[in-house]
């Protein structure tokens, strides 16, 4: 009974199945769940064994579950191989765009993707916000054209191309009584309330790494799942925290906030594109990261995300890319 499967069955199973989730997937495919779960029923009946049970809390595929999950991540994949090799044999920049980003990049990430649209109008830009683990997960299993993040990991094959300075910088309240201060030593600013990012989050472990090379550890003050909470819990004066530059636009014109000019800072890092070594970029998502490699210092620049601090000056990428 394979010609009653549907491919929008198996879309929907193969989101379930690989989130272990009716509504993660919902909420990825902009359905709702009941629609969802409706639709796997149906593939159920017409394959006529169950594929996913219930134990507890969890959701867990069956050995039937599980053959159906490869199948359909194996057709799903060549479907989109299939999409992008239509477009390039177009030659035109058309289409699905699929990136998926760190928290702190949402700051900068649409004005990029804005451009690049306005310029091709035809493309479909789908951007994922998500913390460094979940945008692991998706680089691993290759959800995504390519991925947007800080710190790259050393145990994937990957090619890796930066494309902007990342500069972190210590935020406080303007009214802070380190503001203004002169070259605060690191010892000083451990002892203050600490606003940290959740555990996972590549801004919380450079910070966490970076105070480590130096024989400090900082103890947490408040957890904050977001940059925003925590720029939130700044501007009431609860703490101070390590933030990327480019989170900050808004807040540092109204002056909400204030950076502390502390030895060390800001920390040097980069905004790199990442995908997995030997995927083929289709022609869309080629020219995209062809033009954040391009634009990204110049836009940086104007934008002010890497250069509202003297010693956060940009550079330009050493080279087109590299690999890890």
């Amino acid at each position: 009974m394979i010609h009653h499967w549907t491919l929008q069955q198996l879309r929907l199973f193969e989101a379930v199945a690989r989130h272990r989730s009716y509504t993660r997937a919902a909420e990825e495919l902009c359905l709702t769940q009941p629609a969802v779960h409706i639709q796997v029923r149906r593939l159920e009946a017409t394959v006529g064994l169950p594929l996913i049970e219930r134990t507890g809390k969890k959701l867990l595929l069956t050995r039937a579950g599980e053959e159906v999950y490869e199948t359909a991540l194996g057709v799903m994949t060549q479907l989109k191989t299939l999409m992008a090799s239509m477009a390039d044999m177009k030659g035109k920049v058309a289409g699905p765009l699929k990136i998926a980003v760190v928290t702190s990049a949402k700051f900068f990430m649409p004005h990029f993707l804005g451009l690049f649209v306005h310029a091709y109008p035809d493309v479909l830009p789908r951007l994922t916000v998500t913390n460094r683990a979940r945008v692991l997960e998706r680089l691993s299993e290759n959800q995504d054209d390519f991925v947007v993040m800080g710190q790259i990991p050393h145990d994937m094959e990957l090619t890796v191309r930066p494309f902007m300075d990342n500069p972190l910088v210590v935020v406080a309240h303007p009214k802070h009584r380190l503001a203004g201060t002169q070259a605060i030593p690191l010892e000083e600013i451990r002892a203050e309330r600490f606003l940290l990012r959740e555990a996972g989050s590549g801004t919380r472990h450079a910070t966490a790494q970076f105070f480590a090379e130096h024989g400090l550890r900082i103890e947490p003050y408040m957890e904050l799942g977001s940059s925003e909470a925590i720029k939130q819990a700044i501007m009431a004066d609860l703490g101070i925290s390590v933030l990327s530059l480019s989170s900050l636009e808004l807040e540092l014109e109204t002056q909400r906030v204030a950076i502390l000019d502390v030895v060390g800072f800001p920390l040097r890092r980069t905004w790199y594109a990442v995908h997995l070594q030997g995927k083929h970029l289709g022609l869309t998502a080629s020219e995209f990261l062809d033009f954040l490699v391009t634009e990204g210092v110049d836009l940086g620049l104007r934008k002010g995300w890497v250069a509202a601090a003297p010693q956060a000056r940009p550079r330009r990428p050493s080279g087109k890319g590299r690999a890890r």
